[in-house]
């Protein structure tokens, strides 16, 4: 009888298959029962979007607490492109496809992407056309955003308005990757004020290097600072970031918030401007097309006010500068942007007072000059601006040789003092080096000397002819209306030399104070420069003869509520083949006991005594009266409009004493000044490329008549936000503005009855 030869192969087979119904079933037992939570959170995980929430900035105030700089809300429509593409394939399928040049492993390749363009163009426009809401793009800049940045929400749509706000959240689009939010974005109260001091913000250079970019599903990233104190003071600004996570539903749709963590905000900072002064000196100010200002505590180095013109308004960088407005301010001649109070120019005759110290350094006060009409050094006669009058000085005293502004006289005294003594006493003033204030683009002058000149130019040599010339602050020397404004304090308070101070306190924000910068000493003349008060009293004396007795070049500086002891400056310059004085007033009120320090400068003018004292006396009378109880009402200022006009004089409501006019038309000598040092800040905002034709949308259809009807633009002026108090939660504020919209925001199925914010 023949075994059959099947049995053990049977028998084999239902062992395999008992093996392997062994293996599902312990497979499944481990999927479903061991690890079934741990599975069970992934699926829920999946459906969930973690979104970044910016951290909140502090606040930027004077020293009396008036708010310069706050946060406001902004309504923002945001595309979270990958959320589109995936949306796009499940529902047809497949997705459309662009071609590209670009690198991989740094060589050149052609690659492929989704045409988020044509996505977007044909699944969110027309939803947004239906309801009136569409707006102009730039394509180029949409697609590349999806290549280079794809964690980031592309930000579509800025500072709606409220009524088109209510169509976004009442007319629910339904649209996957779609967001409406609340933002709290930079908001700058008083417009152009205080511009050159405040700077302002946009997104992040760098954004693939943030630190935290791969915890989220979708970044929202801090703006930063990009210029003046929001780059310098931006750690100290900025706060901690929150998270919002969202529910996502099996389409793909946003359908709401299930958690959040609310953003902290950064510590506030107190200038030691006072914003009233500030206002002063800025409407004061812009009646020339260029120039700048500075009023200085000479007791303690405060700024109280520094304001350049030209001038521009910071909020036309927030929360991005359209390309068209960027490029404008760019081609401006008169350059906006710079802050010519920290900038270098030629100081003319105001730094006969620097000259004057180093004279009674080296022992020289008491001793007489006489003016011919001027000085021959070597083969080169230099004249005094007395001699265009055909006339001449003759002998003088220092206090009498300041307050005619004698060409003649400094050209000796200077000579006589050594350039050794003036560089010495320069040093001590600060001059020649940068004060170390928190903004960009400050220069630090030239104070020019024999080691100077071997660094510039190694084949020349150091002459009494150069050190005539920097006596009369012409030739090489330049200096910045700060750094005048410091050595006419040292003068105002009897020797003390500060640097300038423009940062009060920091506070946190329940109230604590986080750091309080004292004021700092730079040198004592009297104790540490060998001076004597004696010596520092016949430097203020005439001062006080420029301002106040007949004769003297600033006549039109005379004060009525102060009395103001100062020194006008004419420094010849030319620019494109025509004149373009740079003309100064520095000055010192009350004479007594002065609180303020007054610097004046603009240039395309006459003279000092002509332009620059008058602006500055206006800024002394109109402080005065803000001190006596008159109010200052503050208000958002317009940009200063920059010109290259040539200004005879300045008249504000009197006319100068006839005898002074002989003196504050001339004192420019004839040698052309050495080029300013004036850099803009090297900051590039944030710029948005202006809609190309892919991007253009017809916007016809309009909302229906039961809807808000659509302004033709976002308000230019949106309200700012309320100030966060001490431990409440900052970013709630901003949705406080806004009654009921907070369902709205977070993407709920809800519909608020729309109402205008209030104004607080």
């Amino acid at each position: 009888m023949k075994h059959s030869r099947s049995g053990p192969r049977i028998f084999f087979l239902a062992l395999l298959i008992i093996g392997g119904m062994t293996s599902v079933t312990v497979r499944l037992w481990s999927v479903q029962i061991t690890r079934g939570a741990e599975y069970s959170a992934r699926i829920n995980s999946a459906s969930k979007v973690t979104v970044r929430l910016p951290a909140i900035r502090g606040e930027i105030l004077d020293r009396n607490g008036i708010k310069l700089v706050e946060n406001r809300a902004s309504f923002e429509v945001d595309f979270y492109l990958p959320d589109m593409v995936r949306a796009y394939r499940e529902s047809r399928g497949s997705i459309p496809i662009t071609a590209y040049r670009g690198r991989v492993h740094n060589m050149p390749r052609d690659l492929k992407e989704a045409d988020v363009v044509k996505i977007v163009s044909e699944t969110v426009i027309p939803r947004m056309e239906e309801l009136g809401v569409a707006k102009d793009f730039n394509a180029n800049a949409l697609q590349m955003h999806y290549r280079t940045n794809r964690e980031v929400p592309y930000n579509y749509r800025q500072d709606l308005s409220f009524e088109e706000m209510a169509l976004f959240s009442e007319r629910n689009l339904g649209l996957p990757g779609v967001n409406v939010s609340i933002k709290p974005v930079r908001w700058y109260v008083y417009g152009s004020m205080a511009a050159h001091i405040l700077g302002y913000v946009g997104a992040p250079s760098d954004i693939d290097k943030l630190p935290d970019l791969k915890n989220f599903n979708f970044y929202e990233p801090d703006v930063e600072g990009k210029a003046q104190l929001e780059l310098s003071l931006n750690e100290t600004l900025k706060g901690k970031p929150g998270a919002r996570i969202l529910q996502r539903n099996v389409k793909g749709v946003i359908e709401g918030e299930i958690e959040r963590r609310e953003p902290i905000q950064g510590n506030n900072v107190f200038l030691t401007l006072d914003a009233k002064i500030q206002y002063i000196t800025e409407n004061a100010l812009r009646y020339v097309g260029r120039g700048a200002a500075v009023v200085l505590n000479p007791k303690n180095g405060d700024i109280l006010a520094m304001a350049s013109v030209p001038s521009y308004d910071p909020n036309i960088f927030i929360p991005t500068i359209a390309s068209s407005e960027w490029s404008v301010i760019n081609k401006d001649e008169t350059n906006p942007l710079v802050n010519r109070a920290i900038s270098a120019y030629a100081p003319g005759s105001t730094y006969k007072i620097p000259i004057s110290l180093a004279g009674c350094r080296a022992g020289i006060v008491d001793k007489c000059f006489s003016c011919y009409g001027g000085v021959q050094y070597g083969n080169k006669y230099m004249k005094c601006w007395i001699a265009e009058k055909h006339r001449t000085h003759g002998k003088l005293s220092l206090p009498d040789a300041i307050k005619v502004s004698c060409n003649a006289y400094f050209y000796q005294f200077g000579n006589a003092a050594g350039i050794d003594q003036i560089n010495l006493v320069g040093k001590m003033l600060g001059l020649g080096q940068k004060t170390g204030i928190p903004l960009s683009g400050e220069s630090p002058g030239v104070l020019p000397g024999p080691e100077w000149l071997s660094k510039v130019n190694p084949r020349a040599r150091w002459s009494n002819g150069f050190t005539a010339n920097t006596a009369i602050g012409q030739g090489d020397v330049l200096a910045s209306p700060l750094q005048m404004a410091i050595v006419t304090a040292a003068i105002a308070n009897g020797g003390i030399v500060y640097y300038p101070r423009l940062i009060d306190r920091i506070v946190a924000q329940d109230g604590s104070v986080v750091s309080k910068e004292p004021p700092r000493l730079r040198a004592n003349l009297i104790t540490d420069g060998g001076f004597t008060e004696a010596q520092i009293a016949e430097v203020r004396k005439g001062m006080w003869n420029v301002v106040n007795e007949d004769g003297g070049t600033a006549g039109r500086a005379r004060n009525e509520n102060m009395v103001t002891a100062g020194k006008t400056g004419t420094s010849q310059f030319w620019r494109s083949g025509k004149k373009d004085n740079h003309t100064w007033f520095i000055s010192f009120a009350p004479y007594d006991d002065p609180d303020y320090v007054v610097v004046t400068f603009v240039q395309g003018a006459k003279s000092g005594g002509g332009v620059s004292a008058p602006i500055a006396a206006k800024i002394l009378k109109d402080i005065s009266a803000y001190k006596n109880g008159e109010d200052v009402t503050l208000a958002a200022l317009e940009p200063a409009k920059g010109n290259f006009l040539f200004t005879e004089s300045m008249d504000f409501g009197r006319e100068a004493p006839a005898l002074n006019k002989l003196s504050e038309d001339a004192e420019v000598a004839e040698n052309p000044s050495a080029e300013a040092q004036e850099s803009r800040p090297p900051a590039t905002p944030s710029v948005r490329e202006d809609a190309d034709a892919r991007g253009r949308v017809n916007n016809t259809t309009q909302p229906k008549p039961n809807q808000p009807t659509q302004p033709n633009q976002a308000s230019t002026k949106p309200q700012p936000t309320p100030t966060p108090a001490p431990r409440n939660n900052p970013i709630q504020n901003i949705f406080n503005l806004i009654s009921g919209k907070k369902a709205a925001v977070d993407g709920e199925n809800q519909k608020p009855k729309p109402e205008k914010p209030k104004n607080r």
